[in-house]
């Protein structure tokens, strides 16, 4: 198996989370089980011991008969459910112990009872240990025996851990079989949901390389609502996208090739006519009119691109100033004055009395403007009455400019900010004018709109107060 691939490492990663929760459950929760039933042996020994150890209390030191004392232990043995062995004191210099009676003559033996012993014969208080013995391990129990505050023996109970092993090694066994049940179910149950996921993602990069091919027809439908799925969509989105902007790409291309051929076209063919030295002067002079025409409309046509392309790429800078309105209005319209003049077109300015001034870039705004009278001027019959206004409405200041022509179809009005498009075959100019004019409002969180009925036509910029 190839461990790069990304179902095996997923199924490898569920198997080892299987195989640390076995790990851990088998090295430090089953320990813990085995002390807790091992503590739990030794508080019921222990408990026992209290409960059953007075009569032998009674029984040790006095001048009952041993017979009498090995058929108390038994019985208490045999209540106890344990093995009991009462041992006596030899006073001395250190003292000794001796077995008195014994429930089990071949159980447990004095030496491996001693030291539990000894505590408690210490303490005078119960004592509990865990000792190994030839028998396996033992939980073992001392009741000192005492009488009129003497210690007359103790009481040792004893009882086999070997139950208590069995089942710790019992569940130790079922942990391992369960376990190992997991880490197949886990292996495989991880190989198949992440191949299911894998072959979801092997669509997507296949997806992928034809949008980095330039093939944008292989389309990604959500198959879910999880991440996957929001990422397909995601992806379907910005193909759609990607294929939108390849389309303008091209045909922005396309257009720009058309606009710049038809001059360039021009210019060749009157540098031909030019060149020929029987033309008389008037018809030269018409002549080098016609290329300075055509040399004024490729330095528009290329200035033009050049502020459309920076407005996409948004590396256009923006200069803002204190600005009077009015101002800026009256001087672009009066740039418009000789146009207008020779449009035959009554052009005049609108505003309001109070003073106008805001924070803004003045250039770019004059320049909206100028695209806007100049649309108004080409696209306009002559004679046609053209108004530029500005007030201020709701906060924002509205500059306008508005004509008395025919107005704009109504399926030409979607198009009219598209770059190179134009109204009509006679229109003159590129296309591009009112394209950057809402590219810059926009930079400018401002707004570009338009409104057009049969006899009027009015572009409203709409600019923030700050």
């Amino acid at each position: 198996m190839r461990i790069r691939s990304l179902r095996n490492r997923l199924a490898l990663i569920f198997g080892l989370i299987v195989l640390c929760a076995i790990a851990i459950i088998y090295f430090a929760v089953a320990p813990q089980l085995e002390g807790r039933l091992r503590d739990q042996k030794l508080d019921n020994l222990a408990a026992d011991a209290r409960r059953y150890s007075p009569p032998l209390q009674r029984l040790v030191g006095s001048d009952a008969p041993q017979p009498q004392l090995a058929r108390e232990v038994s019985l208490v043995a045999t209540r106890a459910s344990a093995e009991v062995s009462v041992l006596g004191i030899v006073k001395g210099t250190e003292d000794s112990l001796f077995v008195l009676a014994d429930s089990d003559a071949g159980g447990v033996e004095i030496e491996d009872l001693q030291s539990v012993a000894e505590a408690a014969l210490g303490t005078r208080e119960i004592a509990r240990a865990t000792e190994p013995t030839r028998l396996g391990r033992q939980a073992l129990v001392a009741q000192p025996l005492i009488q009129d505050g003497e210690v007359r023996g103790v009481a040792v109970y004893a009882d086999a851990l070997t139950d208590v092993q069995a089942n710790v090694s019992l569940i130790r066994r079922r942990i391992l079989v369960a376990g190992g049940v997991a880490f197949l179910i886990a292996v495989l149950g991880g190989y198949l949901v992440a191949r299911a996921l894998s072959l979801r993602v092997k669509r997507l990069e296949r997806a992928v390389r034809k949008v980095a091919s330039g093939d944008f027809s292989d389309r990604i439908q959500p198959d879910s609502d999880d991440e996957l799925g929001q990422l397909g969509a995601a992806f379907d989105e910005m193909s759609g996208q990607l294929a939108r902007l390849d389309h303008a790409r091209k045909q922005f291309i396309a257009q720009a090739s058309h606009e710049l051929r038809t001059p360039l076209f021009s210019l060749g063919g009157f540098l031909e006519l030019l060149a020929d030295e029987e033309l008389d002067e008037p018809t030269r002079r018409q002549f080098l009119d016609q290329v300075r025409g055509q040399v004024e409309r490729l330095t528009k046509l290329a200035g033009e691109l050049l502020d459309l392309s920076r407005l996409e790429a948004g590396v256009l800078e923006l200069r803002t100033e204190p600005t009077d309105v009015h101002q800026l209005a009256r001087d672009v319209a009066g740039e418009f004055t000789p146009a207008a003049a020779r449009h035959g077109s009554d052009l005049r300015v609108r505003l309001d009395p109070d003073p106008l001034e805001i924070e803004c870039d003045p250039e770019r705004v004059a320049q909206v403007v100028r695209i806007l009278l100049d649309n108004a001027l080409i696209h306009t019959p002559s004679g046609t009455g053209v108004v530029v206004s500005a007030a201020r409405d709701n906060g924002q200041v509205r500059l306008e400019v508005s004509d008395s022509g025919l107005g704009i179809r109504r399926q030409t009005m979607p198009h009219i900010f598209e770059p190179f498009f134009t109204s009509s075959d006679r229109a003159q100019g590129a296309g591009l004018g009112l394209a950057i004019a809402r590219e810059l409002a926009e930079r400018m969180d401002g707004e570009l709109s338009v409104h057009s009925v049969p006899g009027t036509t009015t572009f409203s910029l709409t600019l923030p107060v700050t």
